[in-house]
């Protein structure tokens, strides 16, 4: 049975208030109410219109996009799909399952002596949630985030250090995730979002499916290249502390020299970009030699009119 509600009533169960039912009302969101006689009435297609209202804000959506998700339901289209893959996107990235922890716990992991500066600092970074109600336990989101703090720690290094440390590969890790969600919305994703229309519940289907394909990708990715980079320039650093007496070797040593970009786009333009490096290095090479063989020659002619001198 469908019930009338004023718009205070409504107000009340929607948890919005009177000033943003109406004005949902004025940008479309939301229908206008029935006039009965002196009366605006609402129903409870009204409430629930905005608590989707409220959800979809709750994910983060603006209002006007909300306003084109609303229409593609009213229009028949659904929001199923769509909302599936919002929920893909929005689920978690890891197989980690977060843990609980005692205050106690947390000091005797750390040395046995609290810091409540470190552990504000761990709050603020999201390695530790508050329990609402418990303010002697936290939730740890990544038990393998703070294991590796905990090593470290035991190795020697200051709990600030590693706070500051973590801020900046923060940094450096989301611009890495960035640029993948850029590359994947490019190459794979733009079919499904770059469209004027909202994609249909079949193509939303489909690009929750490639979400859950393409999401284990930039972790291997980034996986097998800090594996590569650690071991070359660990290895680099290690022979510079080591060795750092040893007089470099200048046969094996390099020097970056510039060349004009006009130079460098007659050189690409004659042998192409990706042969370019090795055109201008054998043609040094090649100079190198001209100079030397007339160097030999000079000095065998010079030789020769010596002994001919009488």
């Amino acid at each position: 049975m469908d019930h009338a509600h004023r718009i205070e009533d409504l107000a009340h169960l929607s948890g919005a208030t009177v000033r943003t039912i109406r004005a949902y009302q004025d940008r479309g969101l939301l229908p206008r109410p029935e006039r009965r006689g002196r009366a605006n009435v609402y129903s409870d297609a009204h409430l629930v219109r905005l608590r989707q209202i409220a959800d979809l804000l709750d994910r983060g959506y603006t209002l006007a996009s909300i306003k084109e998700l609303l229409e593609a339901w009213d229009a028949g289209r659904g929001l199923g799909g769509v909302l599936g893959l919002a929920a893909e996107v929005e689920g978690p990235w890891t197989d980690e399952e977060a843990v609980r922890i005692s205050r106690a716990e947390l000091d005797e992991r750390f040395g046995g002596t609290p810091d409540d500066a470190a552990v504000a600092d761990a709050v603020e970074l999201g390695v530790l949630e508050p329990v609402p109600g418990d303010p002697d336990s936290f939730l740890v989101p990544s038990p393998q985030e703070l294991a590796v703090a905990v090593e470290l720690h035991e190795a020697g290094v200051p709990l600030s250090a590693i706070s500051d440390h973590l801020r900046e590969l923060r940094v450096q890790v989301e611009h890495i995730a960035a640029r993948f969600l850029e590359f994947t919305t490019e190459h794979v994703f733009a079919r499904y979002l770059d469209g004027p229309h909202l994609p249909t519940d079949a193509e939303a289907a489909e690009a929750a499916s490639l979400v859950r394909r393409l999401r284990p990708l930039a972790q291997h990715t980034v996986d097998a290249e800090l594996a590569r980079a650690m071991r070359l320039l660990a290895v680099r650093h290690l022979r510079q502390h080591l060795g750092a007496d040893e007089e470099p070797d200048p046969r094996k040593s390099t020097r970056n020299v510039p060349i004009s970009v006009e130079t460098m786009q007659a050189v690409e333009g004659l042998v192409g970009p990706k042969q370019a490096a090795e055109f201008i290095t054998l043609a040094t090479e090649r100079e190198v030699r001209a100079r030397s063989l007339d160097l030999l020659a000079a000095n065998h002619s010079s030789s020769a009119d010596l002994d001919e001198t009488p």
